[in-house]
């Protein structure tokens, strides 16, 4: 029986070939899996020009996305030859979270591709991109491709958090690592698994008064080493992880991943993201941290699919 599932990936209005349409033709194909590639289309001159004429406007958008049909249909050309199942449309929107997140209700995707779009600081601090927002607002895994060396990912991450299992949904850090064993054994690649943690924080939450911080107390931090560890190796047994694929790493989980990813050559790393309220809306998750340090590609599993 074939799949029902597709893979979803949304395509650039700029009509530019980039990596994430080999990563996408790729996975479709090691998934058996078809896949269909959608652009939004909205260009702002276009659009005003309908104050004028709207039968221009009419003429000129339908033009427009009419070459970008064809330019899509161009792509999906060479990944029919190599055995994907393919299809593309081109939608008309100046809002497309709107329409990315339809699709997703109406359509029974496996997985949302995008190439990441890495943007300035002072950009991020004034307008929230469209990444974050799928990332805060799909559930389905969300696959962010920054660059992609190797089409068919050949190593792969897992990245999990056990400092706050009383904030966390049960079994998450299972799910994440299923997540990767699954991709692993798809893309017949190498498996590694990572648990970056600040110690720091973690002695505050066990009543390391912030007052008395200088005074870092040794057996606190030692204890509070030890479970962290016995976790670790607990959720790594049961998952079947060799020894010499788990790592653990003291620091800002942030900077530890990037660094592990650089240093590792992973081409993707899987992790988990948990969709705020409240201040952290303003302040972001680590995965959102993790994000913009990324020089390769991420797979992010919601917990609340």
């Amino acid at each position: 029986m074939s799949n029902p599932q597709r893979l979803l990936l949304i395509a650039s209005p700029l009509m530019r070939r980039t990596p994430v349409y080999d990563r996408a033709a790729a996975l479709a194909k090691a998934k058996g899996m078809a896949l269909h590639i959608v652009a939004f289309d909205y260009l702002e001159g276009l659009a005003t020009a309908g104050l004028v004429n709207d039968q221009a406007l009419a003429t000129l958008r339908d033009g427009y996305v009419q070459q970008h049909r064809e330019w899509l249909e161009a792509q999906a050309l060479s990944m029919r030859r190599n055995g994907v199942t393919v299809t593309t449309e081109v939608v008309w929107a100046q809002h497309p979270l709107d329409e990315i997140l339809v699709h997703l209700r109406e359509q029974p995707f496996a997985l949302l591709i995008k190439a990441f779009e890495q943007e300035p600081w002072w950009m991020r601090a004034m307008f929230t991109s469209l990444d974050i927002q799928l990332l805060r607002e799909t559930r389905i895994p969300l696959h962010l491709v920054h660059k992609a060396e190797h089409a068919l990912p050949r190593r792969i991450l897992a990245a999990v958090d056990l400092s706050r299992p009383e904030d966390q949904y049960a079994g998450f850090n299972d799910q994440i690592i299923d997540e990767a064993l699954k991709l692993a054994l798809q893309c017949n690649a190498s498996i590694e698994l990572l648990y970056a943690y600040d110690l720091g924080s973690m002695y505050l939450d066990a009543g390391g008064g912030r007052e008395h911080s200088f005074l870092f107390d040794s057996n606190l931090a030692q204890t509070l080493h030890e479970a962290q560890s016995d976790a670790f190796q607990a959720l790594a047994e049961r998952n079947g992880i060799a020894a010499e694929h788990r790592h653990m790493r003291v620091g800002d989980p942030a900077k530890v991943l990037a660094l592990f990813m650089e240093t590792n050559t992973i081409d993707v790393v899987v992790m988990g993201s948990h969709h705020h309220h409240g201040v952290g809306w303003f302040i972001g998750s680590t995965t959102e941290r993790v994000l913009h340090r990324l020089g390769n590609s991420v797979l992010i599993v919601s917990p609340e699919r």
